[in-house]
């Protein structure tokens, strides 16, 4: 991976690498070589700290040009650094800090930071990502750089990132990531989108490894121009985008609607909500490039080049996918895991909607007796953090990764996935209901925000947020909701339909640090309650 990082400088040199936006709109931008050079600050930095190679250390930091410095830094200084997300509860930090056996954390500062002593980390020994990338001082010997040059490179099999997954049932396990798993994953990607002139706006965490791999890693190894976005406002993320001239964004499906309720939102606030919708049905049928002029107002917003979204970490709606593409936004669905990278994806030839596509070469892909997806190849993780038992139950006898996940594949061999086995809902006559295809026919129906859900042997109920069907009084949406429960169960088998629905109480869903759902609350709550509006 330091390779990587050194291969991109030699090709890119003072081209911008990463920037970060400012609340006042100010920009702060470092170059490929910068980044190299602040790394190496960074990486000596931490050694002077008494780090040794092998050793742990945190960082908890909202995205910056820093974090990326840092965990370079971390590379060349062979140690192994660990992701905290700012969303982690105090008692997830706890037991990262535990379990790992983190020696160090690197912090980040300003109004979003994070508090340590909230997760009973303010006597844990601290640094902050900008004080380690920060020019030299005269604590620095004037040799310094050569003697980091004379350090030994890691070797391809290193450890040097430790990723706990997000726990949504159990406690959650250490993935272990080696400099060429992640390589390996970062030419995967590659294969499914070939170089081209990239300017990307990253807004999920880079704790999150799919925003690493794909929003940093291969970012770099292509030469993107990277503004990192810290602001979850629509208002200000879009005036980001239209600044930067965006052309790709890596994102998930829930931000990916966020957008599209916006675009929706402003369409409604004009009274062009219906010929939005003709424009729509007009532009499916011509050229992308005929799309994006139809449509030259909505990207202007975007800065009048963006043409790419890849999606992953969760399901994505047809109808929600649909949606951009009749703008003419291709949309590429992903499918993995962080113990295998991108396992599947579509391509900028192959991206139709409701599958993930085929595996990448370098990593080969096999369905078991029972639909499981299995993995294997260069790019999968080597095991869980002081695991061995968890990491031998995670692999078939013959080597292949078990995900957990079911899936087929459709008459072209493209991947289709069903759901989550733990998920599986068997009902008393023995058939076995997925979830997940339930909640993709609601959304079909145009419901948007909602978990299926067995309160009680045989019942199957849809658990919705209070504004996924619109506006309107309690009246209106209990006529909205019954509608679209009915077209679902319309096109659902006789034991898949759903019996109610009822209103979660809350404004979102409990969701893991990655943004997915966690059913288990959920489905406990509609358990206890025993109000039950029938559909």
């Amino acid at each position: 991976m330091v390779d990587l990082l050194e291969d991109a400088v030699a090709r890119y040199g003072d081209r911008t690498a990463l920037s970060l936006r400012h609340d006042d709109g100010t920009t702060t931008t470092w170059s490929f070589r910068e980044l190299d050079r602040r790394s190496r600050l960074a990486a000596w930095r931490l050694r002077a700290l008494g780090l040794a190679p092998g050793d742990r250390i945190l960082t908890w930091s909202a995205s910056t040009p820093e974090l990326p410095a840092a965990y370079f830094g971390a590379m060349r200084a062979g140690l192994v650094y660990v992701p905290l997300d700012l969303r982690m509860s105090a008692d997830a930090v706890e037991m990262v800090v535990r379990a790992s056996g983190a020696r160090h954390l690197i912090l980040g500062t300003g109004r979003d930071a994070p508090d340590p002593r909230e997760a009973r980390l303010d006597q844990f020994p601290t640094a902050t990502v900008e004080a380690l990338s920060a020019d030299p001082d005269g604590s620095f010997p004037t040799d310094w750089e050569a003697q980091l040059a004379a350090w030994p490179k890691p070797a391809p099999e290193d450890l040097f990132e430790l990723v706990f997954t997000s726990g949504t049932t159990g406690t959650p396990k250490g993935v272990m990531l080696a400099h060429d798993n992640v390589r390996a994953s970062v030419e995967s990607f590659h294969r499914i989108v070939p170089p081209m002139d990239h300017r990307i706006v990253s807004i999920l965490p880079l704790s999150h490894l799919f925003e690493q791999a794909v929003g940093l890693f291969y970012a770099l190894s292509v030469g993107a121009d990277v503004l990192y976005v810290r602001s979850r406002s629509p208002r200000v993320i879009f005036d980001a985008l239209s600044a930067h001239r965006v052309t790709s964004m890596i994102t998930v499906p829930q931000l990916l609607d966020v957008f599209w309720s916006q675009i929706e939102r402003e369409a409604a606030k004009r009274g062009q909500t219906a010929a939005f919708r003709r424009l729509r049905a007009v532009g499916r049928r011509l050229p992308a490039r005929v799309r994006r002029w139809l449509f030259r107002s909505i990207h202007a917003q975007f800065g009048g080049q963006f043409r790419l979204f890849v999606s992953s970490g969760a399901f994505l709606p047809p109808a929600l996918q649909q949606g951009w593409e009749d703008l003419g936004v291709t949309v590429l669905q992903g499918y993995g895991t962080t113990e295998t990278g991108t396992g599947s994806c579509t391509t900028l030839e192959d991206h139709g909607l409701g599958t993930v596509g085929r595996p990448p070469a370098g990593i080969e892909m096999r369905l078991a007796g029972d639909g499981e997806i299995q993995f294997r190849g260069a790019p999968l993780f080597k095991g869980y953090w002081q695991d061995p038992v968890a990491t031998a139950a995670a692999f078939t006898d013959d080597g292949w990764y078990r995900t957990g996940d079911i899936g087929h594949l459709d008459a072209d061999g493209r991947l289709v996935l069903s759901g989550r086995s733990r998920d599986m809902i068997v009902l008393p006559n023995g058939f076995n209901v997925y979830p997940e295809d339930i909640e993709n026919a609601l959304r079909i129906a145009g419901l948007r925000d909602l978990v299926v859900v067995e309160t009680r042997p045989g019942r199957i109920e849809a658990i919705v947020l209070a504004g996924a069907a619109g506006g309107g009084d309690a009246a209106t949406l209990r006529t909205t909701l019954d509608a679209m429960v009915k077209a679902a169960n319309a096109r659902l088998g006789p034991n898949q339909r759903i019996a109610a629905w009822r209103l979660w109480p809350d404004e979102d869903f409990p969701r893991t640090h990655t943004y997915k759902i966690r059913r288990a609350p959920i489905r406990d709550w509609a358990i206890a309650d025993t109000v039950v509006p029938e559909a």
